[in-house]
């Protein structure tokens, strides 16, 4: 009864937690640290502490699949050199420089011990960096963030498990190497073939209620198997959740869609809001324990203080060079743009002709050689023939995603600003906190690594995570929501073509009558829709952009079909759900080239999910 009312407790003040924290501009995570760390004080609370299994299988793995189900492929794509940097070498970097620290600065641990320590305080936390999005931060920054947090925890893991074994016996780097690639490979195939299976399976259930259930239990079907054949499951996890998140626009119904983000949004918010509680009431515990040992648990906060600063400087010595390299990546995919833009339409511009100079002009001479070169193969017979027309748009295809790929850099530059919010968003969190309890009992002064772990993880929290708003304030500034706008709205027109073309498909003489209404109301209320923002956004610099594209109508085929009701409201259904049909279509090819951002695609997605549901429950009354 005792555990059922904390159970309940707990509850509430999650829920108090996250209701209350935007009214206070204090994350809610945050929040929850203090209220569990006051509790913990309390003379009538007993000692609490949670086995470590129960946070590594148990809530990481549907943590990191929710995160990555959500996690924008695309973004995802293209910073992924960056992203495996920060998830692998800037982990082991640290690792091993923290753990020098740690072997020099505490008596009797040792090198292996140091770096063990040093591998659990390394990984950035997918829970901490929710903090993030909240803030305005550009979405590049908070991919690599997000991306980073999704990745580095098995590269710590590993690293972790190597430093106990080294602390026993001789282990070599090779050895290491060779552990770290087979937990990845392994687990990223897993992770493919759940995620796979899936989406097919999934496709097939009716019932969005049932098909939710069924993906509760992906996390866990890819991250045991993992567990068992020495991979990392944490991996396996978000690779599925990455191939999930991919597919599902393609293979699962609306209505699935929405039920799955709603109850994972709950899901999401129980477990984040239980782990920080934890992490708040377990302090007090291990404090105890430090001063059982006579180990002096200020010695531990003094050695946390001067951990956490390490990592922090450490982080900033690789970032500063990494974003050098992108920026320098930026500039010679600039050269080539207009060359690969041409490409992509089918022309014939040279490179010869086009911009860039020395150095970088070579460089851009070579890439699009190289892609000429793939495009020459044809179907696979070098110069036996001109390429296939199918072969031909595939490599356009390719070359139009190229393009999107070097806006998408130009557009959003990472200049000293963003690389110190990605510096400072670096918090630790449950990663560090249940990788320390699992420390071997015969590990030298294990208590007080412990007590370091923790308490380099919620100063990490407080310190970085309560002052991140206000760097973000001081160092970015506000973004223009006029431009998201446009986006939308070229994206839109996208698909009203797509739309219309639809339209036209059908031979029937009554559809076809249908149709041409429906074309010609949805052409004039787009018309007056575009006039009406038009005159929303002249009359007052105060009001904001989205308030505009809310006036614009996310879907102008709602609309036109409004507007031609009175002729067969049952072949106006119809014909409005292939309409839809095809602009869901247009939307998923838009997004295979990279033509618009994720928060346009994912914006659009959701309106016309949101009007497919609403027209089929419609018809499921009317019927």
């Amino acid at each position: 009864m005792d555990l059922l009312l904390a159970g309940v407790l707990a509850l509430l003040a999650i829920a108090a937690a996250t209701a209350v924290s935007p009214k206070l501009g204090v994350a809610a995570p945050l929040l929850l640290v203090l209220v569990g760390l006051g509790v913990g004080l309390l003379p009538a609370v007993p000692e609490f502490e949670i086995d470590p299994a129960w946070i590594l299988a148990g809530v990481l793995p549907p943590l990191l699949y929710s995160a990555a189900v959500s996690m924008p492929a695309m973004e995802f794509r293209r910073d992924f050199g960056a992203i495996s940097g920060l998830s692998v070498v800037l982990v082991v970097i640290t690792a091993v420089l923290l753990g020098l620290l740690f072997a020099w600065l505490i008596p009797g641990l040792g090198i292996a011990w140091g770096i063990a320590l040093g591998a659990i305080v390394s990984p950035t936390d997918a829970v901490a960096t929710s903090i993030v999005k909240r803030l305005g931060v550009s979405p590049r920054v908070v991919a690599m963030l997000e991306g980073e947090s999704l990745l580095n925890d098995a590269s710590a893991l590993v690293l972790l498990r190597a430093a106990i074994a080294g602390a026993a016996a001789s282990v070599s780097i090779w050895g290491v190497a060779g552990s770290f690639v087979y937990s990845i490979v392994i687990a990223a195939v897993i992770g493919v073939a759940v995620g796979w299976v899936n989406l097919r399976v999934r496709a097939r259930i009716a019932n969005p209620t049932v098909n939710t259930v069924i993906s509760f239990t992906m996390p866990f079907l890819a991250a045991i198997p993992a567990e068992h054949l020495g991979a990392s499951g944490l991996v396996a996890a978000v690779v599925a959740g990455l191939v999930t998140g991919r597919g599902a626009a393609r293979y699962l119904s609306p209505q699935h869609r929405l039920s799955d983000a709603q109850n994972w949004r709950t899901v999401e918010l129980v477990l984040e809001g239980a782990v920080f509680l934890v992490m708040g009431l377990e302090l007090t515990a291990i404090v105890a324990d430090v001063e059982e040992a006579h180990e002096g648990a200020w010695f531990a906060v003094g050695l946390a203080a001067i951990a956490l600063t390490a990592t922090v400087l450490i982080r900033a010595a690789f970032v500063a060079p990494l974003l050098a390299a992108l920026s320098r990546q930026a500039r010679r995919a600039a050269t080539i743009k207009d060359v690969i833009a041409d490409r992509a339409a089918g022309g014939t511009a040279s490179l010869e002709r086009g911009p860039g100079r020395g150095r970088e002009r070579g460089r851009a001479a070579i890439e699009t050689k190289h892609l000429e070169h793939r495009a020459s193969l044809g179907d696979g017979r070098r110069g036996s023939k001109p390429p296939s027309p199918a072969t031909a748009e595939r490599f356009r295809t390719v070359w139009r995603r190229r393009v999107a790929d070097i806006d998408y850099l130009l557009a959003q530059p990472l200049g000293w600003r963003e690389g110190t919010i990605v510096v400072w968003a670096g918090m630790r969190g449950v990663v560090t906190l249940a990788a320390a309890q699992t420390l071997p009992s015969e590990t030298p002064s294990r208590s007080l690594l412990v007590l370091i772990a923790f308490v380099v993880a919620v100063g990490s929290l407080l310190v970085q995570g309560g002052t991140l708003p206000w760097l973000v304030h001081r160092l970015l500034p506000a973004r223009d929501p006029g431009e998201s706008l446009a986006e939308r709205r070229e994206l839109e027109g996208v698909l009203r073509s797509a739309a219309m073309a639809e339209m036209a498909r059908d031979d029937d003489p009554a559809v076809r009558e249908v149709a041409e209404r429906m074309r010609a109301a949805w052409q004039l209320s787009n018309a007056e829709g575009e006039a009406d923002a038009a005159d929303d956004t002249d009359a007052s610099d105060d009001t904001d952009a989205s308030d505009a594209a809310d006036d614009t109508d996310n879907s102008a085929g709602s609309r036109a079909a409004a507007s031609a009701r009175r002729i067969d409201p049952e072949q106006v259904r119809l014909l409005r759900l292939r309409m839809i049909e095809a602009e869901r279509t247009a939307l998923l090819d838009a997004r295979d080239d990279g033509t618009f951002s994720a928060a346009a695609l994912s914006a659009a997605l959701e309106d016309l999910d949101a009007e497919q549901i609403s027209i089929e429950l419609k018809g499921t009354e009317s019927a």
